[in-house]
């Protein structure tokens, strides 16, 4: 027999208001409560909001796996204005179609060819930077992904007020997300507030500098291999119809945003923990001079790179870049034996499984060897997700991963990252959990053996 899952205890118990407010303010300890005081499905009221927090992994696999049954969220659709009908927030035939359009462009072949742009580009970042100065480590991280991902997908460096508006764009956004997630998505985007003027004029300036790449590649013809071209020319398998600069557009901004947001907070991560953890930079260390003696990596050298591999995925259970994850219930369904209510919002926080200390021993402590001996392949589906799951998993993950690699492998060869005294780190958890006001380190140059 099943039971409805708001007859079950949940922190709305106590207070509805509460809960709304509670995780408004935090929502990393909001959703860390509930994981820790309450079962394997935790039925919130986020306001007028029915909704419930997953912890067991197989509700997990459940509701990631039917893309039918379980659909996106509205906290999503708060981001048409950016993405549009792109892969992140399109839905059934529409997203399927996307899908099968651009699936082909993401072949692990064909994203190997810009390891070198990868490196090179940092390489570039790193003549910048001097013995012993201080800087805003986060911010470099995402100024760097973004000059990458731009360079795959339009194969040219964007002039320095175009990458300014794509850059301005997508910050405006992360900051206007979290104010709407602090109001539960109630305030409608039309409504002439001063953070919605500021979001529209900043899509505006980023869609004109868009528009004018496509229809300057339209014009010429050429086709120079990057992502763009790709798109352009991806036909589908039934129709052989392609993508309409509308799509297009739609596309770009999702890869813009979920391309450089990911990875730069991650990198971010990485360059905290290994401050608090010398033995862990220690060993990381050791890897680099073994594999690479000083010379720059190539995609040829990830597979030796195996504890530098082993740093992101630690890195990513400690700081998953996308710390929550959130579906409705298209109609009234079933999960692990609980009733769920159509439009119920059925949340999944990478944030709470991956510090679950069920699955992971000392789940506080920076351990990147606990990946060791195929370690992610023995955990149950549900519980380490960094990149989502199912049908919709993340079409860029291996771009991601691959990247995220190649730029720490570049980056701790030639120097050490040590956090400034004092600078309080704060996670902010908006679109992308990412530090709220920046992460400051001291930079020290280091001394690697030469390949010659």
């Amino acid at each position: 027999m099943t039971q409805d899952i708001f007859e079950l205890p949940g922190p709305e118990t106590n207070s509805i208001v509460g809960s709304l407010l509670d995780f408004g303010r935090d929502p990393l300890e909001f959703l860390t409560k509930c994981a820790r005081e309450y079962g394997d499905i935790v039925p919130i009221r986020l306001g007028l909001t029915p909704a419930c927090l997953l912890t067991n992994p197989s509700y997990i696999e459940q509701v990631l796996k039917d893309t039918n049954l379980f659909v996106k969220s509205r906290s999503l659709y708060a981001l048409k204005t950016l993405l549009g009908e792109g892969l992140l927030t399109s839905e059934g035939d529409s997203w399927f179609r996307q899908r099968r359009l651009i699936q082909p462009v993401f072949h692990q072949k064909r994203i190997a060819t810009y390891g070198d742009i990868m490196v090179a580009y940092t390489e570039q970042m790193l003549d910048t930077w001097h013995d012993g100065e201080t800087r805003d480590v986060h911010k470099d991280m995402m100024r760097l992904t973004l000059n990458i991902v731009m360079k795959t997908i339009f194969n040219r460096d964007l002039a320095e007020e175009q990458a300014q508006d794509v850059a301005h764009a997508l910050d405006v956004t992360s900051h206007w997300f979290e104010s709407k997630r602090q109001q539960n998505f109630i305030f409608w985007e039309w409504f002439p507030r001063p953070e919605n003027i500021r979001y529209k004029n900043a899509i505006k300036q980023m869609d004109k500098t868009i528009y004018e790449i496509i229809s300057q590649r339209r014009a010429s013809g050429e086709n120079p291999g990057d992502l763009l071209s790709m798109l352009m020319a991806a036909k589908d398998e039934e129709d052989s119809s392609q993508m309409s600069d509308r799509q297009l557009r739609d596309e770009i901004a999702t890869l813009m945003l979920a391309g450089h947001e990911t990875t730069s907070n991650t990198l971010t991560g990485a360059w905290i923990l290994l401050s608090r953890y010398p033995e862990v930079r220690t060993q990381l260390l050791a890897e680099l001079q073994q594999v690479l003696a000083g010379r720059s990596p190539t995609i040829a050298d990830i597979p030796n790179l195996r504890y530098t591999d082993m740093v992101i995925k630690e890195t990513m259970r400690i700081f998953p870049p996308v710390y929550n994850m959130a579906r409705k219930a298209s109609q009234d369904c079933e999960i692990g034996g609980y009733q769920v209510p159509q439009d119920c919002t059925i949340m999944m926080s990478q944030w709470v499984m991956h510090r679950h200390p069920r699955y992971f021993e000392n789940p506080e402590v920076f351990k990147p060897e606990r990946w060791a001996n195929d370690f992610e392949k023995k955990l149950p589906r549900g519980v380490y997700f960094p990149f989502g799951d199912g049908p919709r998993t993340c079409i860029g993950k291996s771009f991601a991963l691959m990247e995220a690699v190649l730029l720490l492998a570049t980056i701790a060869q030639k120097f050490e990252l040590n956090l400034v005294p004092d600078h309080q780190i704060v996670p902010q958890a908006s679109i992308t959990l990412r530090p709220a006001t920046g992460v400051k380190v001291t930079v020290k140059q280091t001394t690697t053996l030469s390949t010659v």
